[in-house]
């Protein structure tokens, strides 16, 4: 399985779409640190991801950053994408690496121990705990975990996966960023930044 470098994950949500073209946005977002970027998509249609997935591939593909598709294994195989993030309704990891193969990259969310279990049953090669935070970036029926419910997650993923990358999501700022990563996170999931950004950019 590869080796994933979860420093900086920038989530790229089709909301943003009216704002500027998502292919540019992954591109800038890769040039400038991300070390790897994620497409996001609740809303469009099949048809729409798969165009949208595979213009991201083609802006990404110079740049050496690896580019998952959000729960959706079947478009990250159309558009040629490095791999998927799965939730807990989506595939189950050991069915997407049994069809998209050894060479994907397979991440997975951690919400609770229940969770964090089924991660270390699992053949990924990374889980992202959260939302660490409140997030006004889509709707999230688990309350946060906190800081402390993060340090308590990633021991149980640590102690029997210690090479295993783990990252935090949800209402991550430059401060916040910090705090979770003296609290052991290896990286963070970053889209309400990758948005403050933009605007402030289209000044």
């Amino acid at each position: 399985m590869p080796k994933v470098d979860y420093r900086l994950n920038a989530l790229v949500d089709a909301r943003l779409g009216d704002k500027a073209h998502l292919a540019d946005l992954a591109r800038i977002a890769a040039l400038n640190g991300a070390t790897l970027i994620q497409y996001r998509d609740e809303t469009s249609s099949t048809r729409e991801m798969i165009e949208q997935a595979r213009a991201m591939c083609a802006a990404l593909a110079s740049t050496g950053v690896p580019f998952v598709v959000n729960d959706r294994f079947d478009v990250a195989l159309a558009a040629g994408a490095a791999g998927v993030h799965l939730g807990r309704d989506d595939i189950d990891a050991a069915t997407a690496r049994s069809i998209m193969g050894d060479t994907a990259i397979i991440g997975l969310t951690v919400k609770n121990e229940a969770d964090a279990e089924t991660a270390i049953a699992s053949p990924i090669d990374y889980a992202c705990i959260g939302g660490v935070y409140e997030t006004l970036s889509k709707h999230n029926p688990d309350p946060p975990v906190g800081l402390e419910g993060f340090a308590t997650l990633r021991a149980t993923l640590l102690a029997a996966k210690p090479e295993l990358p783990v990252g935090a999501i949800a209402g991550i700022n430059a401060q916040r960023a910090a705090d979770v990563v003296a609290a052991g996170a290896g990286g963070v999931a970053v889209i309400s930044s990758v948005e403050k950004a933009l605007a402030e950019a289209s000044r």
